[in-house]
């Protein structure tokens, strides 16, 4: 039987300010990607999604960002390597410290946004994300974009890599996500979302937007949690893989 992961942005609430609904959503994925401070998400929100994580039994990872809560993590910065190292370092510290306050772990990281766009081919800005993993825990994974230059670049460096995919974004023919400043770069027809998951798990083969198809293999597909209707998309999704015979299953 096919398996595959399905993960979520999640803990990105601040203050008063909410964003989508971590409870429903842990009862759908099987990781979670929690915010750790620098783009959303704070203390208490946090430490209240951890303790829903554990109680759902979903895996958990450090979902690190540039320290940019005004752009919501999206806007790339150039950060010298000392500070994204010790940026990278300090979230993940946090994010396990408080894990561990409630009885869960931090089983991989994985970096959000422009962050996350950046180093799938900056090498530079990918080596101090990678060393700050290392330095923390080796044994953590690292969730990157499913056939980008950084899956090698960190398989060869003994990090044990999650290629992911996206199951609400349009795909260039290389494989790259369409920049959410274009026209269509979000999916939002569930029945389609469904359609094209089916179809990269069986297949490998993923739509794009030019109308051919790219290939990619993906270890774990991510469902945003921020979207207008993500809990109804992620629940649909998961019943449309269950029904065509593909196990739901913890990358980590």
């Amino acid at each position: 039987m096919a398996s595959i992961d399905l993960n979520s942005d999640l803990g990105e609430s601040y203050g008063a300010w909410q964003m989508g609904d971590d409870q429903a959503m842990l009862n759908i994925v099987t990781s979670a990607n929690i915010a750790c401070g620098f783009h959303a998400g704070d203390p208490a929100t946090i430490l209240t999604t951890l303790r829903h994580a554990k109680h759902a039994k979903v895996a958990v990872g450090a979902h690190i960002s540039y320290p940019d809560k005004g752009g919501f993590g999206r806007r790339k910065m150039d950060l010298s390597y000392d500070e994204l190292f010790s940026d990278s370092l300090y979230q993940i510290s946090a994010l396990s410290g408080l894990a561990q306050s409630v009885g869960t772990q931090v089983s991989y990281v994985k970096p959000h946004g422009a962050l996350y766009n950046t180093i799938a081919q900056d090498f530079s800005q990918a080596q101090a994300v990678i060393d700050a993993l290392k330095a923390f825990n080796r044994s953590l994974s690292l969730a990157v974009l499913a056939g980008s230059p950084l899956v090698a670049m960190a398989q060869q460096q003994g990090i044990r890599v999650i290629q992911e995919a996206f199951a609400d974004r349009a795909y260039h023919a290389d494989g790259q996500l369409v920049s959410r400043r274009e026209q269509g770069a979000v999916i939002h027809d569930p029945k389609l979302i469904c359609q094209r998951m089916i179809t990269l798990i069986q297949t490998s083969q993923i739509p794009t937007i030019d109308g051919g198809y790219a290939t990619i293999e993906a270890d774990s597909i991510c469902v945003h949690g921020d979207n207008p209707g993500a809990v109804a998309i992620a629940s649909l999704l998961r019943d449309a893989l269950s029904q065509a015979g593909i196990e739901l299953q913890a990358f980590s």
